[in-house]
């Protein structure tokens, strides 16, 4: 049950996350770091010269990984590796990963860079933090920064005062993992974060960033997602704003809708044959119902007159 609410990209909404809020990151998550940066001076996102050290082969696993260009308040810049462990296991070779990013950067342009790592996973003894090697004429020890999400478990309090965007971003990871079977329980918590985005007076747009990510991350059954929709709708008339509902929401259903069409066209063209353009047309105007409807229908289809008698009888002429 759980499992088909996986999504395969859980990097995607962190890297959105990284990237529009990133001297909030900084400053949410290594403080000290980010106090030796002049924010005024703008930072500059490096996904070139990243991917120019990242393997290949390692882009089976999900990592948000970010290199950043800031200026130190001395003025001299210097280049942060933000690395965001989104898989929920440990890795044997996490710490090895970070020091050989950090000298492929020193290699390749010579530049010394910060490594600090966000690790999301759910065991609480993992805490890679350094990587060495000892002889007796050569010594090595490489030590990176680390947050755990895990312990602001017992930060709650502190996470509710704040409104930088990175404590919503942490209490809407806890509590999906803490809700995987507890779906209904997981539908509440998703509405009090959202709802808390307003309560914390945030501009539109923050409001909307963040609720792409909750949204994102706190997947809910179809029914359930139904529900929440009900009550959040209903949330947004009473304090007669309506950031969500109108925008991405309307984005969700049109995207739900236009699969809907795909799925549908592609299904009718391998019963019936090639559909003229007029027939297309009326199907594009369906509703997210009738494209489900539809697409059990078709299943009997044996000609294009089977559709032609099924758009007659189910589609209401606008």
């Amino acid at each position: 049950m759980t499992e088909e609410l996986e999504r395969a990209d859980n990097d995607s909404p962190w890297k959105e996350i990284l990237e529009a809020y990133f001297p909030q990151a900084m400053q949410f998550f290594f403080p000290q770091t980010a106090e030796l940066i002049n924010w005024e001076r703008p930072h500059e996102f490096l996904d070139k010269e990243f991917q120019q050290i990242a393997r290949e082969a390692e882009l089976g696993r999900r990592y948000a990984d970010k290199l950043v260009k800031v200026w130190q308040i001395q003025g001299q810049e210097i280049w942060l590796l933000i690395h965001v462990e989104i898989q929920s296991k440990s890795e044997d070779i996490f710490a090895e990963r970070m020091f050989s990013y950090n000298l492929r950067i020193f290699d390749r342009f010579a530049k010394p860079a910060i490594s600090l790592a966000i690790l999301c996973d759910t065991d609480p003894t993992w805490r890679p933090n350094q990587y060495s090697y000892n002889y007796p004429n050569t010594r090595l020890n490489f030590e990176f920064g680390t947050v755990k999400l895990l312990d602001y478990q017992n930060r709650w309090t502190e996470l509710e005062a704040s409104d930088n965007p990175f404590a919503t971003v942490v209490m809407a990871h806890l509590k999906t993992q803490q809700t995987s079977k507890k779906l209904g329980e997981r539908k509440a918590w998703k509405f009090s974060l959202i709802r808390r985005l307003y309560e914390l007076g945030l501009q539109e747009k923050d409001i909307r960033n963040l609720y792409r990510f909750i949204d994102w991350v706190m997947i809910l059954p179809k029914a359930l997602e139904a529900e929440f929709w009900q009550e959040f709708k209903q949330f947004e008339q009473e304090r007669t704003m309506s950031y969500i509902t109108t925008g991405e929401r309307i984005g969700y259903e049109r995207g739900k809708q236009e699969q809907g069409q795909t799925l549908v066209l592609r299904q009718l063209q391998k019963r019936v044959g090639e559909l003229p353009q007029e027939v297309r047309g009326r199907i594009q105007t369906l509703s997210l119902e009738q494209l489900e409807a539809l697409g059990e229908a078709l299943l009997d289809f044996t000609a294009i007159e089977d559709l032609f008698n099924w758009l007659e009888a189910n589609q209401t002429v606008h």
